[in-house]
């Protein structure tokens, strides 16, 4: 239970931060952080999370990161689905508090998107469906490559959250413009319980596209570091 509290807290940390810098802050008159302070605050939110409970739950933060690291055979079948529950509900309490704070503000309007991911008319930049799908699989598929490298015991030790925090960073300055960038479907569900509507209707993409990046990054990354014996 210790470790489905971190990945609740963990959770909820990264869509507060990261989404919360978005909502909040990308656009704020005169000192607004932008895209590139958004995808630094995704970045943060799990460089910080990884240092507090890495060594609590593994900080996986993310229901595709789980399946990914199972499917490298470096986590039990079992609980994969316990982490996942305790991720969407980290990520849809965080949704509920940022909406509170949000509404705060004179002039929210949830329907503008809340950060919610998205394609076509609903993706910052217009981009499709298939460039959406290709480039959460693509993104998340290094992402569990970058995972599993840096927490390999052959890896530098002490330097993974670093170096996850920095992936995340960089997945957010490539693929801002082209979904709101996922690669997480717990935060995404997060946001997209609040906006309802399109953002519930799309919310599929970003599981799916998210799962099977993660399975196929596992995969690779076992082909290029297996041992020959």
């Amino acid at each position: 239970m210790k470790r489905y509290g971190a990945e609740f807290l963990g959770t909820f940390w990264l869509v507060l931060g990261g989404c919360g810098s978005a909502v909040l802050a990308a656009a704020f008159p005169q000192v607004g952080i932008g895209l590139h302070g958004v995808s630094l605050a995704f970045g943060l939110t799990v460089l910080t999370m990884a240092f507090a409970i890495g060594h609590i739950s593994g900080c996986h933060l993310n229901p595709a990161v789980s399946i990914g690291l199972w499917a490298g055979g470096r986590f039990p079948v079992n609980q994969i689905l316990p982490y996942i529950v305790a991720q969407v509900l980290g990520a849809v309490v965080a949704g509920g508090v940022l909406y509170l704070i949000a509404s705060g503000a004179a002039g929210f309007d949830v329907s503008k998107g809340f950060v919610s991911n998205g394609y076509g008319a609903h993706s910052p930049g217009g981009y499709s469906m298939m460039a959406a799908l290709l480039t959460e699989v693509v993104m998340t598929m290094f992402f569990l490559i970058i995972i599993m490298g840096a927490t390999d015991p052959r890896a530098p030790a002490g330097l993974a959250p670093i170096a996850i925090g920095l992936a995340l960073t960089l997945i957010h300055l490539i693929s801002i413009p082209v979904t709101n960038t996922s690669v997480n479907p717990a935060r995404s569900t997060g946001v997209a319980l609040i906006v309802g509507d399109w953002a519930v209707a799309q919310l599929w993409l970003f599981w799916l596209a998210p799962i099977v990046g993660a399975v196929l990054g596992a995969g690779a990354y076992r082909l290029i570091a297996s041992e020959d014996k």
